[in-house]
């Protein structure tokens, strides 16, 4: 995925020259999104189908709720469906991290594997029906809100608290995939994810809305000194937990999201740390794309996904799956 352009954060009159000249373009590609859903019948997928997904591109925390909520779940029988963003296999297949790697599966596809089954499939009703055929009562599908083909039993959309969604545009001339309200108007549950509990709760309920999320540090590593680097969605949202962590950020380095780190970035990382006497830190989706060789020397710093209402979240959850079951 490409670094997010200057003229999607700023509000300048350059800015929104260009956001105004791209907006033909962006009326064009929305026309393109609605149609594809107007024309795409969705298939039912032999299991419930629980779908994480954001009106914008990329950056609120897809991957991290997906976990957290399948322990909430509790059961063995979900599975992860994704469909391999930056991989090369296109499935259905089911990941194995000893075999895999983020080159074929895509980094997300990794992650999860750590906190259950995940099948990748560009295609997502053969990736469900794969997954249902091996097992799985219910899946958990990682990004694809706006994806037709298959149906959701269950939507969940996760919003930015912080307004870091730039100028409220659709793409190209911001970083919406779709409007907003649009998104809203399909979603099952609305959840606001925040830098922290306050900020997430607060905008949860100035908008009406009983979730809120926040990530946080999952059994850091003890180091206080480190050049931290990543190639994510929102790159000051890991410069910030790490600060609340307590970590000193001897410089940052943000690479575009998805960013696979080529032998002259690594070099720069190494000579960076070597100057400035700090380790070198990343987060756990950056971790998994980087050679086994450089990992030796890279601390990773895990999150958690919290919830400020986690049975309520099951409970309505549930509610919906047998609704539709009826």
């Amino acid at each position: 995925m490409m670094r997010a352009p200057w003229f999607w954060r700023e509000q300048t009159l350059a800015a929104r020259a260009v956001t105004l000249g791209l907006a033909p373009i962006a009326a064009l590609y929305d026309a393109g999104q609605r149609a594809r859903q107007r024309m795409t019948a969705p298939k039912q997928a032999p299991v419930p189908i629980i779908c994480i997904g954001n009106a914008t591109l990329g950056g609120v925390g897809k991957t991290p709720f997906a976990m957290a909520l399948k322990g909430l779940l509790g059961s063995d029988a979900i599975h992860f469906l994704t469909r391999g963003y930056g991989g090369t296999l296109l499935g259905p297949m089911r990941v194995h991290p000893s075999a895999h790697d983020a080159g074929e599966v895509g980094d997300e596809a990794l992650v999860l594997a750590r906190y259950g089954s995940v099948w990748v499939a560009k295609d997502r009703p053969a990736g469900a029906a794969a997954a249902a055929k091996a097992g799985a009562e219910l899946i958990i599908m990682d990004d694809g809100f706006q994806n037709p083909t298959i149906e959701k039993t269950v939507s969940i959309l996760l919003i930015d608290a912080a307004g870091a969604d730039g100028n409220g545009k659709t793409f190209p001339a911001g970083p919406y995939r779709e409007p907003l309200a649009r998104a809203r108007a399909r979603a099952d549950i609305i959840v606001y994810v925040g830098g922290d509990e306050l900020a997430a709760t607060t905008a949860a309920q100035e908008n009406n809305s009983p979730f809120a999320a926040w990530l946080a540090p999952d059994n850091p590593p003890e180091q206080a000194h480190v050049v931290a680097f990543c190639g994510i969605g929102q790159p000051q949202k890991f410069y910030a937990t790490l600060k609340a962590a307590g970590f000193d950020i001897a410089e940052a380095a943000s690479f575009p999201d998805h960013h696979r780190f080529s032998d002259q970035d690594l070099y720069a990382l190494a000579q960076i740390s070597a100057a400035k006497g700090a380790a070198l830190i990343t987060t756990e989706k950056d971790y998994v794309r980087l050679p086994d060789d450089f990992r030796t020397n890279v601390l990773v710093l895990p999150v958690v996904m919290k919830l400020n209402q986690p049975a309520l979240l099951v409970e309505t959850i549930k509610t919906i799956i047998a609704s539709k079951a009826v």
